[in-house]
């Protein structure tokens, strides 16, 4: 069949064409009108007022069951999303003040706020991946049954919108949809954006909610996950190789603390997590893989506060052929350089737990080093008898007179070690808001470090320290099997004692010593802590995702 209708001229189509702008850019001004009225005293959507939040979420799930019995499909499988927000930012911004664009474009985002001005027009404040954008809906552009679309859109709903980009005459960058369709409802009642989402305990326990809610907690975890990828380029770029090893073992080695047991049913043993990987990467540079690193998780069975979680992540690293000395320069440049890299500065403001007025924390390198037993002789004022001798009785009676003295508290078992480590904590420990290394502790503190080369009895080992708080500990690794297993047998005596964090003689490493380690430098990082202070969090808590919490009261 022939088409009949009339071939428009040129100048005809212009006119139309003509005609259609105007319509659109007077539909435009009409919105931006609208918006300017709605910033002076816009309506809030009424619909979550009247219900507290145990009745909307019964009544939301009952609309949803009901749009799903009416054949829709409020969870649809798809919606095409041509840009991101973040882009869509970047590349409408520098429209003009009442401007819009030709574009078409589609996005989505939750729903975090809905303002009302009339029947005909809606305002939403969208957001996802940090950005937020204005969806402004106008029913001039719609090309939906516009009422019924925007009564069913809620407070934290995920919705798509397609249309085109334009600013408000007040410059508020905007998206003008034609369509908006639901993507994702919302069944619960968000917390408002006046009284935000602030209760610490409902946080950790809600962390998703947590991250819709707070944007400074979304930025804490990009922060940490920039922190790992520097830490691995450093070492990448040095020639280290990153390595998995078990997380369940037969023997807890690696560290000084109680481990989890569990069961493996098939071979019908119980095995533990592990609390630190050191003894698998030390017998893999025994095997050849000179410099090998593990950024992972280690479980230690101890308590919950502030700065400790059961479960934490650490780096560790071992290279051959580099002792203490050579650790200490690489642990210098790669934190400091990192503070900078991350915050822009060497200088770092943190606020420690019920300070008033953050403190400064000073990343320049080089980092202060302190002598653990010269600086206690200093502050105690005191002769401490020679290190080699600190295993015997009488040195043990020398450490806890002086706890006893100074009123410092160590419980049961008070062996020679525990003693050490709680003068240390009262006494230097306090020193190092700036990081700070303590050097060269008794080999009684340290079963897998290798002996000083110069003062019998102590170790060439450091443990690194900022605000206060240990964040690294490194040594030249023990390489010599006949010591390893001395150490590994007094270990076993303080087990015996009472001591449930001393370590377990642990055969098949020091076999692999036998065949030899090299001279070798062993590190390790808590990366946990280490954000804390780059993100100015006091609270190991808000640097996990998923923190250890207490099972709550039914």
């Amino acid at each position: 069949m022939a088409d009949t209708e009339p071939k428009l001229s040129k100048n005809e189509m212009k006119r139309r064409q003509k005609l259609e702008q105007k319509a659109k850019e007077k539909a435009v001004k009409d919105a931006a009108r609208a918006a300017e009225e709605a910033a002076k005293g816009p309506k809030a959507k009424k619909e979550e007022e009247p219900l507290d939040p145990g009745k909307y979420h019964e009544h939301r799930c009952k609309t949803i069951l009901g749009y799903k019995e009416a054949g829709e499909a409020p969870y649809p499988h798809k919606f095409h999303v041509s840009t991101s927000l973040s882009h869509f930012v970047k590349q409408y911004e520098g429209l003009s003040d009442g401007q819009h664009s030709e574009d078409v474009v589609s996005v989505a985002g939750r729903v975090h706020s809905i303002r009302e001005s009339g029947a005909k027009l809606r305002f939403y404040d969208l957001r996802g991946e940090g950005i937020k954008i204005q969806v402004m809906a106008n029913a001039s552009f719609s090309t939906q049954d516009f009422e019924q679309v925007h009564s069913r859109v809620h407070r934290g709903d995920i919705i798509g919108c397609k249309g085109f980009p334009g600013k408000t005459k007040k410059g508020e960058l905007s998206i003008i949809p034609q369509e908006v369709h639901i993507l994702t409802p919302c069944l619960h009642m968000l917390p408002t954006l006046h009284y935000g989402f602030k209760d610490k305990e409902s946080r950790f326990r809600q962390r998703y909610l947590d991250l819709i809610m707070n944007e400074e907690v979304r930025q804490k975890f990009y922060t940490r996950s920039r922190i790992l990828n520097y830490i691995r380029r450093y070492l990448d770029n040095m020639g280290f190789l990153e390595v998995e090893t078990p997380m369940m073992n037969m023997i807890a080695g690696g560290a000084t603390a109680k481990p989890f047991v569990t069961h493996h049913n098939d071979l019908n043993i119980d095995m533990f997590m592990r609390v630190a990987p050191e003894l698998y990467l030390k017998m893999l540079v025994v095997g050849g893989l000179d410099r090998v690193y593990e950024i992972g998780r280690n479980f230690r069975n101890e308590g919950i506060d502030m700065t400790h979680n059961p479960e934490f992540t650490s780096m560790e690293f071992y290279m051959a052929y580099a002792d203490y000395n050579d650790l200490m320069e690489m642990a210098e440049e790669m934190i400091s350089g990192l503070a900078k890299a991350i915050t822009g500065s060497y200088l770092v403001q943190y606020t420690p737990m019920g300070a008033e007025e953050p403190i400064t924390i000073d990343y320049t390198p080089p980092f202060r080093r302190i002598p653990m037993i010269p600086e206690l002789e200093r502050l105690l004022k005191v002769e401490f008898p020679p290190a080699a001798d600190l295993q015997s009785e009488s040195a043990r009676k020398f450490l806890d007179d002086q706890c006893v003295k100074h009123e410092i508290d160590c419980s049961a078992p008070r062996t020679s070690a525990r003693l050490l480590d709680k003068l240390v904590g009262e006494l230097i420990e306090v020193q190092c808001q700036n990081p700070t290394f303590i050097t060269e502790h008794p080999q009684i503190m340290c079963p897998l470090a290798k002996y000083h080369r110069d003062t019998p009895g102590l170790t060439e080992r450091f443990e690194l320290f900022v605000a206060t708080k240990e964040i690294a500990n490194a040594y030249t690794e023990l390489n010599d099997p006949f010591v390893q297993r001395t150490q590994f047998e007094k270990q076993a005596m303080d087990k015996e004692a009472g001591d449930d964090e001393a370590q377990m003689i642990d055969e098949n490493f020091v076999t692999s010593l036998e065949y030899g380690l090299p001279p070798t430098g062993g590190f390790g990082l808590g990366i946990d802590r280490l954000v804390m202070f780059l993100t100015n969090s006091c609270n190991i808590k808000e640097v996990l995702l998923f923190p250890a919490m207490k099972p709550e009261e039914s």
